[in-house]
């Protein structure tokens, strides 16, 4: 099933992932060495990660929702869709409850930042998982004539499957 919003050929929604995921997950790197060494930049850098990481999961968000929108009804995809889809809006949320709780003192967080950081990282891997799920095992934003030789993604043209090996 191919996903209606491309940019040069490939789903936005897979494209834009990649940041909110890689920013959150630096976040929290750099929650724990704040932790480990006390030093007050490393929670100013996590502070501004996650408000990086906020506006790009914003961003992937509509694109996700609507492609969940094109997966047909009463399929496992259209369930794992929802399921990926609302715990990425917790992930947000968690994330946005951290930022909150930094806004005044980035430098020194409160505990309960560093809490709600590290469950919004750790239900990340789930929703990440789902993710791959969707589009690995049920091919949801795959191309429908994907092989090994299939041409650029920047060409229409279709190129037959690989012979087998004689």
């Amino acid at each position: 099933m191919q996903t209606k919003v491309k940019l040069l050929g490939h789903p936005v929604h897979q494209m834009l992932v990649v940041f909110p995921l890689g920013l959150l997950a630096t976040a929290v790197l750099f929650d724990v060495i704040y932790l480990a060494s006390e030093r007050p930049m490393m929670a100013a850098v996590a502070y501004w990660m996650i408000v990086a990481g906020i506006v790009g999961g914003l961003l992937a968000a509509p694109f996700g929702w609507l492609d969940w929108g094109s997966i047909p009804r009463d399929t496992r995809a259209k369930r794992v869709g929802l399921v990926h889809g609302l715990g990425n809006v917790l992930v947000v949320l968690l994330f946005i409850g951290s930022w909150w709780l930094r806004r005044d003192m980035p430098e020194a967080p409160a505990g309960v930042a560093h809490v709600l950081s590290f469950l919004g990282a750790g239900l990340s891997m789930v929703t990440a998982w789902l993710g791959g799920e969707l589009v690995d095992r049920l091919g949801v934003g795959v191309y429908e004539d994907a092989n090994v030789n299939a041409s650029s993604s920047l060409h229409e043209r279709k190129v037959r499957e690989p012979h087998a090996a004689r």
